[in-house]
């Protein structure tokens, strides 16, 4: 049998952006004592999706009630504030406009205030007169204005949540990518590249843009690929057009928001995302191409369905982005006042998107389970903002696991659970 001694951590966690680092935070405040490792192939946390985000504190309107975006975000937007205000991080609640600029989009409108007040959140519907008093540059036919929004730095929540971690005993190594993973009876055998071996009861799996293969090399069939599309962003000049956050009304038949206007918590104002499909899984611009990952994308069923069914959509996203000028002509449905000179081009991310076998884009977070493993799927936006409760869950869900191995709580759980 397997003894304590043998096992490196009970908990290893792969990936340090914001949703591994909030499981393995949750982990140590659920169970003290709990020996959790995260691995990390970057040099620091959060240096892909959540270091390249719009860091806005969503609150939760877009997403059908009851589904674990709906219920994350709306309590995770509150306990991210809470959890800024406490370390000192920097963050604003400044609320936003959901703008609608043609006839059409009213009755998604009026679909988002119900859906709003079903999530308990703090809208107020607003006319043409009322836009301008929030936003004097911004022009559309009726608004929506969602108090409980925010932005905040989300790289910073990251550092500290990773502070935290090693301040209670938690190891985070960084510069330790992946190669191998050996499932046993007993738990699971990880090798980094640089031959280290890492020994875990169970291990947690929340490498976002490389989840699925970390899950197919644990032996488990993930059953969703991860598409990357790239998010392209301007910084806008002249940021007195725009006092806070403005969005459009969102396509119901697309995971996207759809261009829109965030000043962030340091003043800039960011114009996008322009939405693409990336040629790697880390490519933050046109020229950055991986053979393998790209193949990998065009071999799953699921991408020649989605460009089938979407292919209107994704040629605007695509002229965007090759245009500039097409782009401004975007923007100029909520700010008639850009201009091309106006827009200045800043950092771009790439949203880890899940989708199904027969093009399904996964539209919910998704976390599955096997024997000593526990897989987080699907974590895009807004994941940062629901980080939070998810780790609550995934930690739930991986101290569990590790009981089933005969391993017992340190003593000095007791009060702590998830």
């Amino acid at each position: 049998m397997t003894t304590r001694a043998a096992y490196d951590c009970e908990v290893l966690v792969i990936g340090g952006g914001i949703v591994g680092l909030s499981t393995a935070y949750a982990i140590t405040r659920a169970a003290p004592g709990t020996r959790v490792t995260v691995l990390e192939k970057e040099w620091g946390p959060g240096r892909h999706q959540t270091g390249r985000n719009s860091g806005v504190i969503h609150s939760g309107i877009y997403y059908r009630p009851g589904s674990l975006k709906a219920r994350f975000a709306v309590r995770g937007a509150a306990e991210m504030v809470d959890f800024c205000a406490e370390h000192g991080i920097a963050h604003a609640v400044t609320g936003k406009l959901i703008v609608a600029t043609e006839r059409s989009e009213l009755p998604r409108l009026h679909g988002l205030v119900q859906r709003g007040r079903e999530h308990g959140l703090p809208v107020r519907e607003l006319g043409p007169a009322q836009i301008a008093e929030y936003e004097p540059h911004v022009r559309g036919l009726a608004a929506i204005r969602v108090g409980s929004t925010g932005v905040c730095d989300f790289g910073a929540v990251a550092a500290r949540f990773a502070t935290e971690v090693t301040e209670a005993g938690g190891r985070i190594r960084y510069g330790a990518e992946v190669t191998a993973i050996d499932r046993r009876p007993w738990g699971t055998a990880v090798r980094t590249a640089d031959g280290h071996v890492v020994r875990a009861r169970v291990l947690v799996n929340c490498a976002g843009l490389h989840s699925d293969r970390i899950a197919r090399l644990a032996g488990d069939d993930p059953g969703v690929r991860i598409v990357p599309f790239r998010g392209e962003y301007y910084e806008l000049a002249r940021e007195r057009l725009v006092r806070g956050l403005v969005y459009p009304v969102p396509d119901p038949a697309f995971p996207f928001l759809g261009v829109h206007l965030t000043r962030g918590f340091d003043g800039s104002v960011h114009v996008g995302p322009n939405a693409v499909p990336a040629l790697a899984r880390e490519g933050y611009s046109w020229p950055v191409v991986r053979p393998r990952e790209l193949a990998e994308t065009l071999t799953w069923p699921g991408s020649w369905q989605i460009a089938r069914r979407h292919w209107r959509y994704g040629a605007g996203e695509l002229h965007r982005s090759l245009s500039k000028r097409a782009f401004t002509q975007a923007v100029r449905r909520l700010l008639p006042e850009v201009t091309e000179d106006d827009l200045r081009p800043s950092t771009a991310g790439v949203r880890a998107q899940a989708v199904l076998r027969d093009g399904t884009l996964v539209d919910d977070f998704l976390i599955r389970e096997a024997p000593h493993t526990v897989h987080v799927l699907n974590a895009p936006s807004p994941a940062a903002t629901a980080s939070l409760p998810i780790g609550r869950e995934v930690a739930r869900r991986a101290l569990q696991r590790a009981r089933a191995t005969g391993w017992k709580p340190p003593a000095v759980e007791s009060g702590h659970c998830v």
